[in-house]
């Protein structure tokens, strides 16, 4: 009995309205790097569904940047720690770890010996420090500014020269090793939010909250000219990229474009239009060989096309918060994964290659907490919105009549045959038939958490914080209480019937996952534990032998039904986060997810 990790199809970077967002790119060019959460994700270029995450962070990281060598990534994260760590072994071994100065790293440079690294920030006594990556000690000192440096670059070959961006609207230019303050750029306006040195280091240019790109002499730092006039973008420009060849360069602004610049000349050779909506500001822009990427707001990794600036040759899209709930569906004989996060956003990816969009249309405005498909191939959702959608799998478009205002926040949803569902609301379990309430059970003497129904629509079992399960029996349009109750260790979190309906699986928060017998009457019961912590996801295999429990000790266990002390144990398939949602894609690879963004596929073989 042995597993393997499949396939990881990451989450996007997470974006901040008004805030840059820094991509790292690989110096052999086939990488790029991001930040989420407490993760560095790595993403091939070519391929952005073979991904790697970074998770040994234990605060949220802002930047992560590639050494010239290309065998060292330093990461740094809100609290001020910086790491190096390895990128040639799986396990990423740690290098160094330093704590330059107390507050939030914004930005990391190498030189280009990768021997010295420059880190700025907001710390509580100084706001950058430069040291030696293998020792940590001091090679100069980065001062000149009285307010966080948002951005650092060091020229990329001899004479070494550095430069930084600050909130105080200035840029500063330094000399070294070691580095020495030299003088202040007073060029910008406002916020100065991204410095780059050009790959040759004969110039340097920064950007603002104004709108300017300023050109700079690389060896002395005198200003030679703006780009683009006294404006280049009309709205402040957060991004800045060269070209290989250091002939052009790329911005990514506020104004929802991004912009191809011939330095030489100061124009604008071609114009992106990324959108209209507040969601397609770009704030974030990388130059890695032939592939021109920016970041929107809404974390949408665009491929920019020269030939055709209005539409991307490809848009890398996903989750960017916490996803809550997923379910797989086969369409067609191909399979496809669905999940759900908790900013509403439903995402739909091709289980073998990782291709992947969202719904059209307006869906839910809040946390989509479980989703089921029903036998016309819909999706089922329902979220905190107070609301149940109804969504069809082959329009891909949310409907704006299919749905269902709750009078209660929905917990739980489940379908069966014959067009029913079951809603599970605070306080209310409801039974609804072709898109409509046919049954409410409310007054109950229990707190309802979670509720599913049999596949065949003959009885629905609701889970209570009271540690039963309560069987209610479908009757026509109406949910009949015989009194029939099966009691379980401790408050249920999730429930689920087998595929054939012949076995009911319950979890609770005392850690014991119990299997009733439905043809004994639910009588006959197993147990099976193994969790350290609550289990709070569960899913049957399709061959209806094991099903897998997901807790928050971050584990997932597989479980063979005829044997409790035969399992698979996968520890830390999202280290540092709970297992939110599990489902599997058939009986030998199974899809995990979690608070990370990330979707998991496992190969297990038993």
């Amino acid at each position: 009995m042995a597993y393997e990790l499949k396939h990881v199809f990451a989450s996007l970077p997470q974006m901040e309205r008004g805030v840059a967002k820094v991509i790292g790119g690989d110096p052999k060019g086939n990488n790029f790097l991001y930040t989420n959460g407490k993760c560095v994700i790595i993403r091939n270029i070519d391929n952005p569904a073979i991904a790697d995450i970074y998770t040994e962070h234990a605060h949220n990281v802002t930047v992560a940047k590639y050494s010239p060598s290309g065998y060292y990534i330093a990461s740094g994260d809100v609290s001020g720690k910086l790491r190096i760590w390895d990128t040639t072994q799986k396990e990423h071994i740690l290098k160094n770890e330093f704590s330059p100065f107390s507050g939030i790293i914004k930005d990391i440079a190498w030189t280009e010996d990768s021997k010295r690294i420059a880190i700025v920030g907001e710390g509580r006594e100084k706001f950058g420090a430069v040291i030696l990556w293998d020792s940590g000690n001091s090679v100069g000192e980065i001062s000149g500014h009285c307010k966080r440096i948002n951005s650092v670059d060091i020229r990329q070959c001899r004479p070494y020269r550095l430069a930084t961006g600050s909130d105080d609207t200035c840029s500063s230019y330094y000399e070294g090793p070691p580095y020495k303050f030299k003088n202040t750029k007073h060029e910008h306006s406002q916020f100065v939010h991204c410095v780059r040195f050009c790959p040759d280091g004969e110039r340097y240019v920064t950007a603002g909250a104004d709108g300017k790109i300023c050109i700079y002499d690389g060896k002395t730092g005198d200003f030679i000219s703006p780009l683009g006039g006294e404006k280049a973008h009309n709205g402040g420009i957060y991004a800045v990229s060269w070209s290989p060849d250091s002939s052009q360069l790329i911005s990514a602004s506020g104004d929802k474009t991004v912009k191809l610049w011939d330095v030489a000349t100061g124009t604008a050779v071609t114009t992106f239009n990324m959108g209209t909506d507040v969601a397609d500001q770009q704030l974030g822009c990388l130059w890695q060989k032939d592939h021109l990427l920016s970041i929107s707001l809404s974390g949408y990794i665009n491929y920019l096309d020269k030939n055709n600036p209005d539409r991307p040759i490809r848009v890398i899209k996903g989750h960017s918060k916490s996803i809550q709930c997923l379910v797989v569906h086969n369409s067609k004989g191909q399979q496809y994964i669905y999940s759900g996060s908790n900013d509403g956003h439903i995402n739909y990816w091709d289980a073998d290659s990782g291709e992947n969009d969202c719904f059209s249309g307006k869906g839910h405005t809040n946390l989509v907490s479980k989703m089921a498909v029903t036998e016309a191939d819909e999706l089922v959702t329902c979220s905190m919105d107070d609301t149940l959608r109804y969504t069809s799998i082959n329009k891909k478009e949310y409907s704006g009549t299919d749905m269902v205002k709750m009078d209660f926040q929905p917990k739980s949803v489940s379908v069966a045959s014959g067009g029913l569902s079951l809603a599970v609301c605070i306080g209310q379990v409801i039974l609804l038939k072709d898109k409509k309430k046919v049954f409410t059970l409310d007054n109950l003497s229990y707190e309802p958490e979670v509720g599913v129904m049999h596949p065949n629509g003959t009885t629905a079992a609701v889970g209570g914080t009271d540690g039963n399960v309560y069987l209610y029996s479908v009757q026509g349009n109406t949910l009949k209480d015989e009194g029939k109750i099966v009691e379980v260790k401790g408050p249920v979190t999730d429930l689920a019937y087998s595929n054939d309906g012949a076995h009911l699986a319950v979890i609770d928060e005392r850690k014991v996952a119990t299997v009733f017998n439905v043809a004994d009457g639910y009588s006959t019961n197993t147990e099976f534990y193994g969790h350290h912590a609550k289990p709070v996801s569960l899913a049957w295999s399709p061959d209806n032998e094991h099903f897998a429990t997901g807790g928050m000790d971050m584990m997932v266990f597989i479980w063979t039904l005829g044997d409790t002390d035969k399992r698979i144990k996968l520890p830390d398939t999202h280290r540092l986060h709970h297992v939110s949602g599990l489902a599997w894609v058939d009986e030998h690879t199974l899809v995990t997810t979690s608070y990370d963004a990330s979707i998991k596929q496992w190969t297990v073989s038993f």
